[in-house]
């Protein structure tokens, strides 16, 4: 990496402090003819007559649904802006869902405005236009193109994303000299927010946040294709991982983390959330993205991973591998179990069933295999009534999917858990059973077991289809799919 960026300017004459980026444009380091000359002798790379992005009509349907339920309203989107990481470097940008699914542009501090009109909303997308090459900003800015690569213009900028685009430095001074109702999205723009701060209220802006959330739960097909896409790659990912165990058992969890996140950015933009490569006890964890632990022959590795798209859709899919290609018998009981779980939750999945219907489906069988196995004393409606499965079952057996990877978390509860399948809807459906390393409640022989299987269901007008149906799911199936792929 080039150090620095926002320090390479020559250093002064008296061999000072280098000179940092000015805001007024001045760059006292440069000398005049050495300006002179990067103002000049560029090519025109201005793009024309450029086709809108796949989504445009998509996003442009979504945006009639918010006018429609905001009349009159200011609606102000932001996509969000660059996190340092360390001193002066960034994380990875990713755009806010809210934005991203509105306009489909991904790039860092734009804001999305929707105008209220008589007649619904005029929507503009602000957005940084190239850098200028007059002021030096776009070699002299840690930001600008010679750093990080060139930007769409506004012009080209309008016709991907089929609105207006405009500059969105002027944005702040319009916002705060804007009159009449406005509703902004909050934790994505500090400079946004404060241009609205004496125009916003808590309680509407949590309203909208509420609503975009909400308008994500039935994908149309654009988006099911994404989430196919997703799903596919992240198979192949996986495909990948059962094909270099071997080289995991020599190194750590991290290998699998890393295999699986070279398709992950080979074939889309990244990782959907950070991986769970919980080898050993670590699958136990139910959030366990440390990945450093070993990986050992004999024990059982819980891949939870997905692939997030380029348009940032992502899949999230959970396997529970043995290490060494076969189950012992203990470990194939426990999976069927989870595995027997998880089909009476896939069956519960249709339209016009209640949310919580999958989720109780499969904390039945599992809570009926707990009173089996003498862990727990029955009988099954005694345990569910109490909730005592949940020692280790722990978490809810799924969620929506989507642009993230718990899609839809602001909607209402009326909305989602107490709501009602559509055809549309994506979600997980993965239970599973966790005994602790330190449970002395269980024999010793479950200790440090956990077993966890997900896949991504779409509700169809029928019924439910397994959009991650290529991975194995069946003990026996797994070890052929494993054995066939090491062969």
């Amino acid at each position: 990496m080039a150090e620095d960026r926002a320090q390479e300017t020559p250093e002064t004459p008296e061999g000072d402090e280098p000179i940092k980026q000015r805001k007024n444009g001045l760059y006292p380091a440069v000398s005049d003819e050495l300006a002179a000359s990067m103002k000049s002798g560029w090519a025109d790379t201005e793009q024309r007559d450029l086709e809108p992005i796949a989504q445009a009509p998509h996003t442009a349907r979504r945006r009639a649904a918010l006018s429609a339920r905001f009349p009159g309203e200011r609606l102000v989107i932001p996509a969000g802006n660059l996190r340092t990481r360390s001193n002066d470097t960034e994380y990875p940008f990713r755009a806010s869902s809210e934005y991203v699914h509105l306009t489909g542009d991904q790039t860092h501090d734009a804001v999305l405005v929707l105008e209220p009109t008589t007649t619904g909303h005029d929507a503009t997308a602000y957005l940084l236009p190239r850098s200028d090459r007059e002021n030096g900003e776009f070699w002299l800015d840690g930001q600008g193109e010679l750093w990080v690569g060139r930007r769409h213009s506004l012009a080209e900028g309008a016709q991907l994303l089929g609105i207006r685009c405009e500059d969105v430095r002027t944005l702040p001074e319009r916002l705060a000299a804007a009159t009449g109702p406005v509703r902004v999205v909050r934790g994505q723009d500090e400079g946004i927010e404060a241009a609205l701060t004496d125009k916003v209220t808590a309680e509407r802006d949590e309203e909208f946040k509420t609503f975009l959330s909400e308008l994500r739960l039935v994908k149309d097909e654009w988006e099911l294709g994404e989430l196919r896409h997703a799903v596919d790659s992240t198979v192949r990912g996986f495909e990948d991982v059962v094909k270099v165990l071997d080289r995991a058992e020599a190194t750590s969890e991290r290998y699998i983390e890393g295999t699986f996140f070279l398709r992950a950015r080979v074939e889309g933009n990244d990782v959907g959330y950070g991986s769970i490569c919980a080898a050993g006890p670590h699958a136990t964890t139910l959030h366990w993205v440390r990945n450093d632990g070993p990986v050992r022959s004999g024990d059982l590795l819980l891949l939870d991973a997905g692939v997030e798209t380029t348009s940032l859709y992502t899949a999230d899919v959970t396997r529970t591998l043995p290490i060494s290609g076969t189950y012992t018998d203990l470990q194939r009981t426990i999976y069927d179990a989870v595995y027997e779980a998880q089909e009476a939750g896939i069956a519960a999945v249709r339209p016009g069933a209640k949310y919580r219907d999958f989720h109780d489906a499969a904390q039945r069988v599992l809570a009926t295999r707990l009173v089996e196995w003498g862990l727990v004393e029955g009988p099954v409606e005694r345990v569910l009534e109490l909730g005592l499965q949940r020692r280790w079952t722990l978490h809810g057996t799924g969620h929506m999917l989507g642009l993230d990877v718990h899609d839809c978390a602001r909607a209402r509860t009326e909305s989602y858990v107490d709501g009602t399948l559509e055809p549309g809807m994506v979600l997980t459906v993965e239970p599973g059973l966790y005994f602790q390393a330190d449970d002395l409640t269980v024999p010793a022989e479950y200790r440090g077991i956990g077993v966890r299987i997900e896949d991504d269901i779409l509700v169809t007008e029928d019924g439910n289809r397994n959009l991650s149906a290529a991975l194995p799911r069946r003990s026996a199936d797994v070890e052929a799919w494993m054995r066939d792929l090491r062969a």
